[in-house]
């Protein structure tokens, strides 16, 4: 097999994607590592999940996005991002995790189960969806604590703690509940985020007002037990009879891996990834990061729509740096 590239891009979501895309048009002898299957986050997001932006500002690579209302589903985003990875023909290898990266005479080599690339530039753009921010408490390796979420039908008629208020844990809660579901949600903060999607923060407060969800506010989870959850409350420990728990927790990108590429972080609480704000080249030369990787723990603030610039910004940097290409 051919193992050397110009470009080897880690990450094969909508950011890698538009990588790929960018260094197509670019002319640019490219591949696409990705340790899951195409667009791995999206396919593990829930399976009813709508997402909170509008189809076009999904688009990438002239490529139209069209769905059935404003707002496209999972389903619809896989189905998109089948079309525009058949429409550019990109050169992606799926189920090709990247484990190591070495670099020598300015070629770095890229270590995966499946062989080692090279290549002179790489790309990493591995979002954070797969990596979660764990409790860190007794109990949490048992098989019922969960920090992802797809389907409801598991939990029929079971008692379901939901910890979290942002919009993972609201959505999980509420469909859980409406399928049959004992729900408690155990929130660290007062009250339900203020920036939960619009749709479903007065559903959800609405439903813990009326008691049809009970809700622990500025609680937290001390410890799982195989039928039950210990949470600390304003009025004192309290311990409720369990069947499942689901941690949405939120996420955060893969920082075993930014060690393993030998990409610095910064020294503060936000970890981001140092790179460059002009050409988001990091402290290795040539390698780059791109989307919502660059703002570290801060996940909130960087999306797809605001971060398919970043393709641009990293394809001009290469041709800037190697006219040759």
């Amino acid at each position: 097999m051919q193992n050397h590239f110009d470009l080897v891009i880690i990450g094969g979501g909508p950011i890698g994607l538009n990588c790929a895309i960018e260094a197509t048009k670019a002319n640019l002898n490219y591949v696409v590592l990705e340790k899951g299957t195409l667009v791995n986050s999206i396919y593990h997001f829930p399976t009813n999940m709508t997402f909170f932006s509008t189809s076009n500002l999904l688009e990438i690579g002239g490529v139209p996005f069209i769905s059935h209302t404003d707002k496209p589903t999972r389903r619809e985003a896989l189905e998109y991002f089948r079309r525009v990875q058949e429409s550019w023909k990109l050169n992606i290898k799926p189920y090709t995790r990247v484990d190591k990266m070495t670099s020598e005479n300015e070629v770095y080599h890229i270590e995966t189960k499946k062989g080692t690339y090279t290549a002179n530039s790489v790309i990493v753009a591995t979002g954070f969806y797969d990596t979660p921010r764990l409790l860190g408490i007794p109990g949490e390796n048992l098989p019922k604590v969960k920090h992802f979420y797809d389907d409801p039908h598991p939990y029929v008629d079971q008692n379901l703690v939901v910890i979290g208020s942002a919009n993972s844990a609201c959505d999980v809660a509420l469909e859980t509940y409406y399928k049959g579901a004992e729900v408690t949600m155990v929130i660290r903060e007062s009250e339900i985020y203020p920036k939960v999607k619009y749709w479903i923060k007065p559903n959800i407060e609405n439903r813990i007002k009326e008691g049809a969800i009970k809700a622990y506010f500025n609680s937290t989870v001390t410890e799982i037990t195989e039928h039950q959850v210990r949470i600390n409350t304003p009025d004192g420990p309290l311990t409720i009879e369990n069947d499942f728990v689901l941690a949405m927790t939120g996420y955060k990108p893969n920082y075993a891996l930014f060690e393993a590429l030998g990409i610095h972080i910064s020294e503060d609480e936000l970890k981001i990834p140092v790179h460059h704000a002009d050409t988001l080249e990091t402290n290795l030369p040539n390698v780059y990061v791109a989307g919502v990787i660059n703002s570290g723990m801060q996940t909130s603030t960087l999306f797809i729509e605001n971060t398919r610039v970043h393709s641009e910004m990293i394809i001009k940097a290469i041709q800037a740096k190697n006219p040759s290409l």
